[in-house]
């Protein structure tokens, strides 16, 4: 994973963000072009811990799209793409145009029998596709699901390094150096921190309040 997340960063940057749709929302017998189609912005959420949740730009990204059809009817320009795989980056592009993405597309979809946590809204068919009214009360009989998951370096990566900074503001450094760590070694270690969430700013928006939190 350190060596897959290297690929994806460069201009002084080491984090990547994780995103993912679990179940991928998809209707039942839907094309990889008509469900990509059906959204305006990428439908996945947010696995890393910062408060932006949506991102409109991104650096350099790797997705992975499992368990769609790749049956197609020339209707789109992502409909008169010749293989899954260029539908997807076509996808990709228009949603992140200029970054830097790789895509795989895997036509087995991702198995969640037990113990894999059934989470699943009961209005999921067995393989995880969405209809139109539930059948039944439990989706315990969720066997497989369609994916699509994604590591992102990204503009949104700044704020949460920056909250980073903002937590190890001096008056917290107390507790730090009582457990053997020296508070030169700490006041390097923000400072490093700090030069990290600065590679990740566009120029844009870009906001000097974690500065200040550190000064106190």
């Amino acid at each position: 994973m350190l060596h897959f997340a290297d690929s994806l960063t460069f201009s002084g940057r080491k984090v990547v963000a994780a995103w993912a749709a679990l179940p991928f929302p998809a209707l039942a017998g839907s094309s990889l072009p008509d469900a990509l189609s059906a959204h305006q912005d990428v439908p996945w959420k947010l696995l890393s811990s910062w408060k932006e949740q949506k991102v409109s730009s991104c650096f350099a990204q790797s997705v992975v799209l499992r368990g769609i059809s790749q049956e197609k009817a020339p209707r789109s320009p992502l409909h008169s793409c010749e293989s899954p795989e260029q539908v997807l980056q076509h996808y990709l592009h228009t949603q992140f145009p200029g970054a830097f993405s790789t895509s795989h597309v895997l036509q087995q979809p991702c198995h969640t029998q037990p113990p894999f946590p059934q989470f699943f809204s009961p209005l999921l068919t067995r393989r995880g596709f969405l209809q139109d009214r539930a059948q039944g009360s439990s989706s315990a009989g969720v066997g497989s699901s369609p994916v699509l998951a994604a590591l992102q370096s990204c503009p949104g990566l700044h704020w949460l390094l920056a909250g980073l900074c903002r937590e190890l503001r001096p008056r917290r450094w107390g507790g730090s150096c009582t457990a053997g760590l020296e508070q030169d070694d700490v006041q390097e270690a923000l400072e490093e921190l700090r030069t990290l969430a600065q590679c990740y700013e566009t120029g844009s928006g870009a906001d000097g309040s974690e500065d200040e939190a550190d000064s106190d």
